[in-house]
């Protein structure tokens, strides 16, 4: 009787000894911590670091154990992110080794595709586990909740700013500039008739006319009186010489000014002794047997004496000078310094009511930026694009319209068409760039701004894009001083709050995601009074904002 228990007790003992080493037990959220905790969105994805303890005596020798990381969200839905392997002392493998006594520390990172669900979520850490060849259960052990998705808010802030508008060019002055060329002969300074009738001379004066005539819509600044002498011969000859040139070109232009009932007051006369300046640059446009050579002169001799001995030393090269080059500095410049004066603001948009066919491209595009009513800047882009159908910036400003007012299929209509008329157009790269954003196609919006950098608002959609891109610092900079809802994006998400808050105040046309923003800054600051009071506000604007705010966990304080 004695030996059958004892027998019945060395089985049981084998069992339970055998039962204790294909085990590993649980594991808790004591085990391990997790950063961000809770989890965050950074350029399209939710990134988190592990850091995890097995216990001691936890690992068994043969043991292996891989931990899987999940995002449980919306619907029973799951996103798995990369996991990591361990194993026990008496495996055979390149995973990282967990002493059985001692137990270990671990760190291991993973991250997870973003979307929007995932606001309310559940992050589990499950396990593969193994001893030998059996599988071995450790049960999942929950430890994070939920994810703050600020960054992501940039696909609707981009919209406040709304797309890339093609400028006009319109500019109501205008400085403009008619200039004349009056040659002598070598050495001498009078005013030859032959001079006075060539055609430039002839458009000087026609010019002067026209301006007397049409007051109102030119404006002279004044006119100038160059004159000059070629660089050959000495310094002192030529000093007077092209003095003496100035002053009979001088008389001339006054008795023409005069003529022409213009003020002679604005005459501005003055002469240079040895054109060395007009000089190298006609030798640098020319084709002359020594042109390098003398080039070479001019930068090693700054003597004028000295620079004339060494080129005249090169006899056949000076020979083309003589009879190419010198001539041509023999002269006298009369230019005319005037303004073009347009279209004041009531006379271009009386002039739009009446007959817009009569305004030009840039008075229509300049025309749309006087209103402030959207369905009015479109009907006046939509009758740019009827009467100057070849012109990219009108069809490229109506994709903005209705981008603006979420109507995608037509904005990349207009796109396309922009498109058509000038391939390369910034704008509507910049434009494409930004729908891609709105849609979270990063790679799509890094594309298409690689062919928008003249683009007109291209810093804002830079901008845009790193805040997608996680980059918020770089972000801000893009902005610069822009008041608008994504530049206070980037100041919050790099935790410059008074910055953001500032931006808020300034935004041109303000929205319920303008309040949204000022609700997150202010809780951030503490300010949860008047954070609380935005929140309502942007929640009663819009009832989508509504709804994201029930999952956000950055306002959880707030509600």
């Amino acid at each position: 009787m004695r030996n059958h228990f004892v027998l019945t007790l060395s089985v049981c003992s084998i069992v339970a000894l055998s039962s204790c080493s294909s085990k590993l037990g649980k594991l808790s959220a004591d085990n391990f911590t997790v950063d961000p905790d809770p989890l965050e969105a950074l350029g399209g994805q939710v990134p988190a670091t592990i850091n995890g303890n097995f216990p001691v005596k936890y690992m068994k020798p043969k043991a292996v154990v891989t931990v899987i990381p999940e995002l449980r969200y919306g619907n029973g839905q799951v996103a798995q992110g990369k996991g990591a392997t361990f194993q026990g002392e008496k495996v055979m493998g390149n995973d990282q080794t967990i002493s059985y006594k001692m137990g270990g520390r671990y760190t291991m990172k993973t991250a997870f595709d973003y979307v929007p669900d995932m606001q309310k979520s559940e992050m589990y850490l499950t396990f593969d586990a193994r001893i030998g060849k059996k599988k071995v259960n450790v049960p999942a052990v929950k430890v994070a909740n939920g994810v703050l998705a600020t960054a992501e808010l940039y696909k609707q802030t981009l919209m406040n700013a709304g797309g890339c508008i093609a400028p006009d060019s319109f500019e109501r002055v205008k400085a403009q500039k008619y200039e004349a060329s009056i040659k002598f002969l070598i050495n001498q300074a009078n005013l030859r008739k032959s001079e006075l009738k060539n055609n430039s001379v002839k458009e000087f004066l026609a010019m002067l006319k026209k301006i007397n005539a049409d007051r109102e819509g030119l404006n002279l600044r004044n006119v100038e009186v160059q004159a000059y002498a070629s660089p050959d011969g000495g310094y002192s000859f030529n000093d007077k010489l092209a003095s003496k040139r100035q002053n009979a070109t001088e008389g001339y232009v006054k008795k023409q000014v005069k003529a022409a009932k213009l003020n002679t007051k604005d005459i501005d006369a003055h002469y240079t002794a040895q054109d060395w300046d007009g000089f190298k640059r006609l030798v640098q446009a020319s084709n002359i047997q020594d042109k390098d050579v003398i080039l070479r002169v001019l930068e090693m001799y700054k003597d004028p004496e000295e620079r004339e001995r060494q080129i005249r030393n090169m006899s056949e090269g000076f020979r083309e000078l003589a009879d190419g080059i010198l001539p041509e500095l023999r002269r006298s410049r009369l230019i005319i310094n005037y303004e073009t004066v347009g279209r004041d603001d009531e006379q271009i948009m009386q002039q739009y009511a009446a007959d817009p066919s009569r305004l030009s491209p840039d008075e229509l595009l300049y025309a749309a930026t006087l209103e402030s009513d959207p369905a009015k800047q479109e009907a006046i882009y939509k009758k740019t694009t009827e009467l100057y159908d070849k012109d990219y910036r009108a069809f490229n400003n109506m994709a903005v319209m209705a981008f603006n007012k979420g109507d995608e299929s037509a904005a990349k209509q207009y796109i396309e068409q922009a498109q058509a008329r000038r391939a390369d157009a910034p704008e509507a790269n910049a434009n494409l760039a930004l729908i891609d954003m709105k849609h979270g196609d990063l790679k799509a919006a890094t594309d298409h701004l690689a062919d928008a950098i003249d683009a007109n608002g291209f810093n804002e959609v830079l901008g845009n894009l790193n805040i997608a891109k996680g980059n918020y610092a770089t972000a801000v900079q893009n902005f610069g001083n822009s008041h608008s809802n994504s530049a206070a994006l980037a100041q919050l998400l790099n935790k410059d709050y008074a910055a953001a808050v500032a931006t808020l105040k300034n935004v041109k046309n303000p929205d319920a995601m303008t309040d949204y923003l000022m609700a997150l800054a202010l809780n951030r600051q503490g300010n949860t009074a008047t954070a609380k009071d935005y929140l309502q506000r942007a929640c009663q604007k819009d009832a989508k904002l509504a709804a994201y705010a029930a999952n956000d966990l950055e306002l959880v304080n707030l509600k």
